[in-house]
This record gives structure tokens, C-alpha cells and sequence, in this order.
């Protein structure tokens, strides 16, 4: 009942119903505004059909995936860095993730292209290239920054090795290592639209089209639907971080 309490106070209405309820409005009158304005025939076909709703679901698919594999790579390989046995080796992972970042997103997406091939699956590659250093960055530094004493303490009482860091470390580290998974996901959905200059589809394609068309309208909806997506994405990012964090912690959100 108690953990009930705390799960309520931490999620409160507002924060379950004010950013949903504006993005509601604003895709309502997005939808409005197309329902009866005047549509000349290239606005008409480049939205025509299931276009707009196949380009949304490529561009969910794609931020999906990356960042799964986004977590399978980053929080194990930022937990073995911080084991005394791999500690040395933290320097050069943490340059080959930098460099990700350092290439701007579409430069890294277009010598991908070199090596493998035009399509969804290079696109991906990118992103998950691009999105590994705030998760791996955010999981060393969560784990570096525990209380030597806590873990000296659980030890001492007789925990394994592995028993610290699931029942004391981790726990610890969730809040930053959300924080890192959080900002992986918007720029996952920020770099999924550069999909489209290598056929990797999503709401790109409608960037894409508006300008190279000059279809403001176009253009308008594939903007919003992005910016929509971003801010879905980090809204349950948040609420995710919220219900995980543990307890004695809640002073900010």
C-alpha cells in the first residue's frame, strides 16, 4: 500500500495528462486543418493512402530497434568497464563512443553506406553508433559515483560480488542511466529522419518530399509528426524514470 502511495505521488496528474493532452491538440488540429484545406494533386498524392502512417511506423521501428540494441550494448559494456578487470580499458571505449558523435549524424550515415549498403538496416546501424556514448557514458559514471562505503558494507555482511551490483549498484546508478537512455531516444528520432537520404524511410521522406517539391503542407505535417514523436518518446521515458527510481531518491524528476 505504502509503495502504492509513492507511485501516485510520484506520478501525479499532472505529469500523466498535461503534455499528452497538448500533444491530442495539436495532432487534432493538424488533422483538421489537412481534412479541409485545398490540397493541389502533388500535395494530395505525396500523402495519399497509408504513405503517412507506413512513414510513422518505419520511424517508430527504427528508434525501437536502435535503441534496444542501444541497451544491450551500452549498460553491459559500461558495467564491465567499471569492474577492476576491464577499469584500464574505460579511456579508449569511451574515445571509439565519442567518435560516434563526433561525425555529424547524416556524415556518419552516408560512410555506413560505403560498407554496407543503402536501406532500414544501415540507417539503424547509424543510429545506434550515434546513440551508444550518453547511455554507456551515464551507466560508467552512475556506477563510479556510488559510495565506496555502501558497497564495502554490503560486502561486508556477507553479499557476492554480483549481489552488490544488482542490489546495490545498480539500483543506485538507475536514475543517471535512465537519464542516458532517455536522451538516446530522442536522438534516435531526431537522427531516424536522416534515414531518408539513404533509403532508409521513416518521417524523413516527408521532409523530404516537402521541400524538394515546395509542398509546405508536406513538410508541415512530416515536422510535426517528428516533434510529436520526440516529445511522446521522452514523456514515457520520463514516466519510466519516475517509477524505477529508487526510493529514497525522489527529490527531483
Amino acid at each position: 500500500m505504502a509503495a502504492g502511495e509513492r507511485l501516485r505521488d510520484r506520478l501525479t496528474w499532472q505529469k500523466l495528462t498535461v503534455l499528452p493532452g497538448v500533444l491530442a491538440l495539436v495532432l487534432l488540429g493538424t488533422w483538421l486543418w489537412f481534412r479541409d484545406a485545398q490540397l493541389d494533386t502533388i500535395t494530395r498524392n505525396a500523402l495519399a493512402g497509408d504513405i503517412v502512417l507506413l512513414r510513422l511506423r518505419d520511424h517508430v521501428q527504427m528508434t525501437a530497434i536502435s535503441t534496444f540494441f542501444v541497451l544491450i550494448i551500452a549498460i553491459p559494456l559500461g558495467i564491465a568497464l567499471t569492474r577492476p578487470l576491464l577499469r584500464r580499458a574505460t579511456p579508449v571505449a569511451m574515445s571509439f563512443a565519442n567518435l560516434g558523435q563526433a561525425v555529424p549524424s547524416l556524415g556518419l550515415l552516408v560512410l555506413l553506406v560505403f560498407w554496407l549498403n543503402i536501406g532500414q538496416n544501415t540507417a539503424v546501424i547509424g543510429m545506434v553508433v550515434y546513440a551508444v556514448l550518453p547511455v554507456l557514458a551515464n551507466t560508467i559514471t552512475g556506477l563510479r559515483n556510488i559510495d565506496p562505503g555502501l558497497t564495502e558494507a554490503a560486502k561486508g555482511i556477507g553479499m557476492s560480488s554480483l549481489g552488490v551490483l544488482t542490489k546495490v549498484e545498480l539500483p543506485l546508478a538507475v536514475p543517471l542511466i535512465l537519464a542516458g537512455v532517455r536522451n538516446a531516444l530522442v536522438l534516435n528520432v531526431g537522427t531516424a529522419t536522416l534515414a531518408t537520404f539513404i533509403g532508409g524511410g521513416g518521417l524523413g521522406d516527408l521532409i523530404a518530399s516537402g521541400i524538394t517539391t515546395q509542398r509546405m503542407p508536406v513538410l508541415m505535417l512530416g515536422s510535426i509528426l517528428t516533434v510529436a514523436l520526440a516529445l511522446l518518446v521522452d514523456w514515457l521515458a520520463s514516466l519510466v524514470e519516475l517509477v524505477l527510481r529508487p526510493r529514497g531518491l525522489e527529490g527531483t524528476s
